[in-house]
């Protein structure tokens, strides 16, 4: 792997949480560019709700910045503090991922729904036809859904704690795409092909888990989207179960080629 070197040339990406310990994804990008051998490094920002808006702003003046990652709490209250969003981001209502130009304007975009299928495909999980049981309605699982819907799911049941935001969030999916009947519901995995955990429960020592894992079939597949630890609590009781299951960092490691898409980064120079 090419040595990382910073100099006044390297291109800066920040990743934007609260907290910030459970952040992996600046080190898998970090090591995807520098496999690349591209000038570019990333690094973990953790900044609170209530500085979001002032570091935001102070990153449109950052010339060296190519864009920053958004992940919990900001993913929703980034939004109004942007010049734009990309259609996608727009109608999920969610950012990701953000583009700074040269002018410093801020663009963002939404690139969890696609990276999460992806990332299903690379463990031979499709979504085609299939009845979806998501946990959790929050930024990432507004993405999640849309992805799940557009990649063609039969139905979606949504479970959220406020049961209010998954009704809602079944509704807009529901408009987007018809050909999936999306609807609230609760959080028994009974019939389901696959269940996904979209909550944070599972990033903490000692959270409970999301759902009665004694419910699960063997033949429903489990997928997270946290990536600390990677074997989370409802992971580990899935494979006892015989689950197949994806991990978070399927996702993320899926969005790489995206996320040089949305930067505008090509190969190094010859």
């Amino acid at each position: 792997m090419t040595e990382m070197r910073i100099t006044g040339r390297t291109g800066i990406m920040l990743m934007l949480a609260d907290p910030v310990a459970h952040v992996v994804g600046s080190l898998r990008l970090n090591d995807r560019f520098a496999a690349e051998g591209l000038d570019i490094a990333v690094s973990p920002l953790h900044v609170g709700p209530a500085d979001l808006a002032t570091v935001v702003d102070a990153l449109r003046r950052m010339r060296n910045v190519l864009g920053f990652g958004v992940t919990i709490p900001h993913k929703i209250a980034v939004l109004p503090l942007l010049d734009a969003t990309t259609p996608r981001a727009a109608r999920i209502g969610a950012v990701n991922f953000v583009r700074r130009d040269a002018e410093g304007r801020l663009t963002g975009d939404n690139l969890d729904g696609r990276g999460f299928v992806d990332g299903l495909a690379g463990q031979g999980i499709t979504l085609q036809g299939r009845r979806v049981l998501q946990l959790g309605a929050g930024g990432a699982g507004r993405a999640v859904a849309f992805g799940i819907a557009e990649a063609g799911a039969r139905e979606l049941v949504i479970h959220n704690r406020t049961n209010a935001r998954a009704e809602a969030l079944a509704a807009d999916v529901a408009a987007a795409y018809p050909g999936c009947v999306a609807r609230a519901g609760t959080n028994d995995p009974s019939g389901f092909d696959l269940v996904v955990n979209t909550t944070s429960m599972g990033m903490h020592e000692g959270d409970a888990l999301p759902l009665d894992v004694a419910q699960l079939a063997a033949g429903t597949d489990v997928a997270e989207i946290i990536m600390t630890p990677a074997i989370t609590p409802l992971l580990a009781a899935a494979q006892a179960c015989g689950c197949r299951v994806s991990l978070g960092t399927s996702m993320l490691d899926a969005q790489y080629v995206l996320v040089k898409e949305l930067l505008g980064i090509g190969a190094p120079a010859a």
